[in-house]
């Protein structure tokens, strides 16, 4: 969906369409989702989360400064309430039982290698990977990045810088460390 496409929607919610607002919902409902999975400690926790940004995006959706992408705002929203809502520790996907219940957990254990994102969300902490995520995964510019997480641009520009690196080193080693046992 275009910048004009969301702003129009926007303008339709912000003058009291349900429907305007629920075709956002509907627009970023699963790329929210799933930014949150990667912040939360549990598919409750991310779903809980997602559920308040919602409430918060509707609440306040008559502050929202249209010089601003709409998704920016929404993420600077999000990231607030994963904040709140994760505990203080992460558990790791390793220490979490089939039981757990999670699919998208049961699928990442089951997978016969580590992904990307699993093992940056291992070696980043949590601002870094949040950016990695946003530039990677949902294609933010620098500037909507650096808005969201509240950061100059030139701090976003280096972390992700460092994030690759890091990763490049993670991947290396555990290529490395595969090509040794196999």
């Amino acid at each position: 969906m275009s910048n004009d496409d969301d702003q129009q929607l926007v303008d339709a919610a912000k003058a009291g369409s349900a429907d305007a607002f629920a075709d956002l919902v509907r627009v970023y409902r699963v790329r929210l989702l799933r930014f949150l999975l990667t912040r939360s400690t549990s598919y409750a926790d991310a779903e809980d989360a997602l559920q308040d940004t919602l409430i918060a995006a509707y609440r306040y959706l008559h502050t929202y400064d249209s010089r601003w992408r709409f998704s920016t705002w929404l993420y600077r929203i999000a990231i607030r309430n994963a904040g709140r809502i994760r505990s203080q520790s992460v558990v790791e996907l390793g220490d979490l039982g089939d039981e757990e219940g999670d699919p998208m957990l049961q699928c990442i254990k089951a997978s016969e290698t580590e992904n990307l994102w699993v093992s940056a969300r291992r070696v980043l902490n949590d601002e870094v990977f949040a950016a990695t995520w946003l530039r990677y995964a949902e294609d933010m510019s620098i500037n909507d990045i650096s808005i969201a997480l509240d950061r100059p641009d030139s701090w976003t520009k280096v972390n992700l810088l460092r994030a690759r690196r890091a990763l490049d080193t993670e991947m290396n080693r555990k290529n490395n460390g595969n090509e040794a046992y196999g």
